[in-house]
């Protein structure tokens, strides 16, 4: 470590401004436990840390008693679990008049650090202070990390925008139970560039489509090279990159690991399943791609059964040409809905399937009472669509004996009665803000 570069390094962010921050949904609260932040890369980590910094200094917080650490900046390359105490203790030499008070730490993508965790444990342990981390892996909480840091940790998944952010991004504000004909003709053109762009901070300001798609592709390559390649250390990148391709084809569809195995073997490709199952993994861990799983009321046998896929945000389909909307309209239901299950730890989100084939996009249960059944359709003008979606919903209904059920669509609303039971139809940008807060 080189202390004179980490001293500038302390010295730069006690002179850095935070401009124009905006405020996410979530925001990080006041308990005395490490907070971390997980989620993709590019999803506004950072700035949710730059928020809570900027919250302490309006409460009186000094910034001297605030540590930034990111170690994703070169100067902090080849920094050891063990160096970290000692920056803290570099900054208590700059600043010895603080050395008795409260420090506020934030520490950012520390993933890179072997043993990091060790670090952290030491310093809630031993040191009067307040610690944040973030994390662009899931396994930021593995098995072993719990273990070090067990009862230490409050954890907040973030996503990209949610769309009453984006639109707050937009500078546009909507009160779903007020809205003129002028505003809702705002609301769905903006709704048409969330479905089709997708809820990346950096790309809902750039305002041209051809500099949005590359932001997307370098946000893709980044996923790939940087998250998965060099992180998890794969050997195989044409099988990284085929099972990308074949997940974003599969969006809001059952996929089968064992038969892309299949598939690839009958290529003449060879590889081991458990190569195919860690590379799913390492999607998974990188909130690149959700796997959700079919209803049932054995923890078994919906842990075994065929996950359908959901990416972590709609605009990377643009780089496959996938004009599917009615994918991307599901894949936007499921993220807020994984939203609801980020805030409450009670709800657990499902499809599910009858034995006859019959299937509903959502099972929404709190506890162990099914709380709501949802179905997505992008269009309801064809018959045989819509007749197969309301009956499926309705084979639902009667499956777990509720009365009410939603269909969720591009732009219809209305309601139908059938068999004494109420079926709700709702526009997605309007279920979107009144499911926002």
């Amino acid at each position: 470590m080189d202390e004179e570069k980490v001293k500038r390094y302390l010295m730069d962010f006690q002179e850095r401004e935070f401009l124009d921050l905006r405020k996410r949904e979530i925001q990080l609260g006041n308990s005395l436990k490490i907070q971390t932040v997980i989620g993709a890369r590019r999803v506004g980590k950072t700035y949710l840390l730059f928020n809570k910094i900027k919250e302490l200094e309006e409460r009186g917080i000094e910034r001297k008693q605030i540590v930034y650490l990111n170690f994703e900046n070169p100067v902090l390359n080849g920094v050891s679990h063990k160096d970290i105490k000692e920056i803290v203790e570099l900054h208590w030499s700059i600043f010895p008049e603080i050395i008795n008070r409260k420090i506020y730490l934030f520490i950012d993508e520390p993933q890179s650090v072997p043993k990091w965790e060790l670090a952290i444990r030491e310093l809630n342990d031993d040191f009067n202070c307040r610690l944040f981390v973030t994390g662009s892996s899931s396994k930021l909480l593995s098995k072993e990390i719990a273990t070090c840091l067990r009862g230490r940790l409050v954890t907040t998944t973030l996503l990209p925008l949610s769309f009453k952010e984006f639109l707050e991004f937009k500078d546009f504000k909507a009160d779903v139970n007020k809205i003129s004909t002028r505003s809702k003709a705002r609301i769905t053109n903006y709704f048409e560039e969330f479905l089709r762009f997708g809820g990346y901070p950096e790309i809902v300001f750039e305002k041209g489509s051809n500099e949005k798609l590359k932001i997307i592709k370098d946000y893709l390559d980044l996923t790939v090279y940087k998250d998965l390649v060099e992180r998890y250390n794969l050997k195989n990148t044409r099988l990284i990159k085929w099972l990308i391709d074949s997940l974003m084809n599969s969006t809001a569809k059952e996929v089968s690991v064992s038969k892309l195995y299949l598939d690839l073997k009958s290529r003449g490709v060879k590889l081991s399943k458990n190569t195919l199952y860690e590379y799913f993994s390492v999607l998974e861990d990188s909130f690149f791609i959700f796997p959700l799983r079919k209803f049932d009321y054995s923890r078994r046998g919906e842990g075994f059964s065929i996950p359908k896929i959901y990416l972590g945000d709609v605009g990377f389909l643009n780089l496959y040409s996938l004009e599917n909307f009615g994918q991307r309209l599901e894949n936007i239901v499921f993220l807020s809905l994984a939203r609801q299950m980020n805030n409450s730890p009670l709800i657990k989100v499902n499809y599910w399937k009858s034995a006859e084939g019959k299937e509903v996009d959502f099972i929404v249960s709190e506890g162990k009472k099914i709380k709501s059944a949802i179905q997505v359709c992008y269009s309801l003008l064809d018959d045989d669509t819509g007749e197969r979606e309301l009956n499926a919903l309705l084979s639902c209904l009667d499956c777990f004996k509720i009365k009410k059920g939603l269909i969720i669509t591009k732009d219809y609303e209305g309601e139908k009665k059938i068999k004494g039971k109420t079926i709700k139809i709702i526009p997605c940008w309007k279920w979107l803000l009144m499911n926002s807060d």
